[in-house]
């Protein structure tokens, strides 16, 4: 059994990696247009692939299966709030991102307010990712990985801590390799084939998972099964001790949705690289469709493992990979461990890939070595992509012995998300707020919210009013403290935002009724499971 799994992980792992670099072998990867924005050709369906894989990750597929295995379909949010600031995303953010032409969101914080804002976001970009998101990237993808290929059965490891330390180094190196050889072109089309793969494997692992709850007398006797037996489970409207209650999701949950799909960096910068603004509209609501079928494989399979396994002593984040290698045949154990791997090279490179972007161009160029050549900026990010993958590769084993690392991820990403969120929107709306606003925003924000998680009395606050409200409340406060600072301490003259000329801005026709349609499906999907 443990042959033919690693045998078809293998075969399906290398096919990947052979047919991205036949395809983008001959890519210009010497200049910064075609390393950090693959030339500004990507076509809708690349990009909107790239976005579902950068953001479909082992953190996604483990963590919010085991937020569900804890909480049920509540934790649905998560993926159908999304779809909603996708589509704030492609109607209001990408056509003023386009119009600059820039490559790093903190650039557009540059041409609104000056270059000390610029370089502050990203001072909070780079330690944010270095720190947060790609340790969490490494950590979920060797958990997932042990439950799926059983690696202590696999390599006679006994030792957890040791096969985690293991399993992290080979996945981080494998990840470093892609990004930094490759540049964003050879991320978009590896992200594409392995969200193929992904979707397929997520939704075969809902029907072996169904014929396993029904044993084996179909997968809507196994539907009817859980709504019968646990119907708390599959009820859309969150209680107030669960993860995600209701009424954060039009605070804190929408905040944190809107800044990860329309300002992150790791996941925009496939949108900064479109042909034009019509397949950058076309390729980001692709994506919110995509993400409206979110639930069927990143929340049900947690609630069939939950109906399986919850008496067996299963923890909620090894509850997917317990899951996976117990209903799939070996066979198919393989190809969706090849899928999972994909999964997290994919947000891996993506998101390193974005670092080195943000260092070579914001950082390097823009404050050390301001006379740069394109072949020495190129270099300089592959460089600090080294340095940045083998930290996170350091980081990664200590998280363990978290409850719930999707819950844990949220909790973080807070911590910079609002404050860049709060100065992005007030710099697009505004005309006279003057930097001095946006910097204090920037670093007070990010401070006050870190106070209301570590530093007490302050972390009182959070647990009276929830955490994602007391977020929501930072947020307005930020803004508030802006548009005052706006008042009494105003630009001398209105900033106007000039067309760098770089993409040709004709949106696309159906984006408007599109939009109006997500949204609808979004409410629809809510009522339908309201308990």
């Amino acid at each position: 059994m443990h042959a033919l799994t690693l045998a078809s992980f293998l075969f399906f792992t290398g096919l990947v990696a052979f047919i991205t670099w036949r395809i983008t072998r001959r890519d210009d990867h010497s200049s910064t247009s075609g390393y950090f924005l693959a030339g500004r050709t990507l076509t809708f369906p690349l990009i909107a692939g790239s976005l579902l894989m950068t953001n479909l990750s082992t953190e996604q597929m483990v963590g919010l299966n085991g937020a569900a295995f804890a909480d049920g379909l509540s934790v649905m949010a998560w993926e159908v709030v999304a779809v909603i600031a996708l589509v704030a995303l492609a109607l209001f953010f990408l056509p003023r991102f386009l119009k600059s032409g820039i490559a790093t969101l903190p650039q557009l914080l540059e041409i609104r307010f000056d270059k000390t804002t610029q370089l502050i976001t990203n001072i909070i970009f780079l330690i944010a990712y270095a720190v947060i998101l790609l340790p969490i990237i490494l950590y979920s993808g060797a958990i997932g990985l042990q439950g799926m290929l059983d690696l202590p059965g696999l390599t006679g490891i006994e030792s957890s801590s040791t096969l985690l330390w293991l399993t992290v180094w080979i996945v981080g190196i494998i990840g470093s390799v892609y990004a930094l050889f490759g540049g964003l072109r050879t991320v978009a089309v590896s992200d594409t084939l392995n969200g193929v793969g992904l979707l397929i494997g997520g939704f075969v692992i809902v029907y072996f998972g169904l014929q396993a709850v029904s044993d084996g007398t179909g997968i809507m006797e196994g539907w009817n099964i859980l709504k019968e037996s646990d119907p708390d489970k599959l009820n859309s409207i969150g209680g107030a001790d669960q993860q995600v209650p209701f009424f954060t999701l039009f605070t804190g949950v929408f905040l944190i949705n809107l800044f990860y799909w329309s300002t992150n960096q790791q996941i925009i910068q496939r949108t900064f690289a479109a042909k034009n603004l019509a397949e950058g509209q076309k390729g980001v609501l692709l994506t919110g469709l995509f993400k409206l079928l979110g639930p069927l494989y990143l929340v049900l399979p947690g609630i069939i493992a939950y109906h399986l396994y919850a008496d067996q002593g299963v923890r909620a984040d090894e509850a997917y990979g317990h899951l996976v290698f117990n209903v799939l045949p070996p066979y198919l154990t393989g190809f969706f461990a090849a899928v999972m791997v994909g999964a997290i090279l994919s947000s891996f490179n993506s998101a390193l890939n974005s670092t080195t972007t943000i260092f070579s161009l914001g950082i390097y160029k823009g404050v050390l070595n301001k006379e740069a050549t394109e072949e020495q900026v190129v270099k300089s990010g592959k460089v600090f992509g080294w340095i940045m993958a083998i930290i996170t590769m350091i980081i990664a084993p200590l998280l363990a012995g978290q409850e719930s690392l999707f819950g844990y991820l949220q909790k973080m990403n807070a911590i910079y998300f609002i404050p860049i969120l709060a100065v992005v929107l007030v710099g697009l709306l505004t005309k006279r707020v003057p930097p001095m606003a946006a910097k204090i925003a920037l670093v007070g924000g990010c401070l006050l919210i870190a106070a209301g998680y570590f530093v007490p009395p302050f972390t009182l606050l959070p647990q009276v009013m929830h955490e994602f409200h007391f977020v929501a409340l930072v947020f307005v406060l930020l803004v508030a403290v802006m548009l005052i600072i706006g008042k009494l301490r105003p630009r001398e003259t209105d900033w106007v935002q000039e067309y760098s000329g770089d993409v040709d801005l004709t949106p696309w026709k159906g984006a408007v009724p599109a939009g109006i349609v997500l949204v609808v499906l979004v409410i629809v999907m809510y009522i339908s499971f309201a308990g």
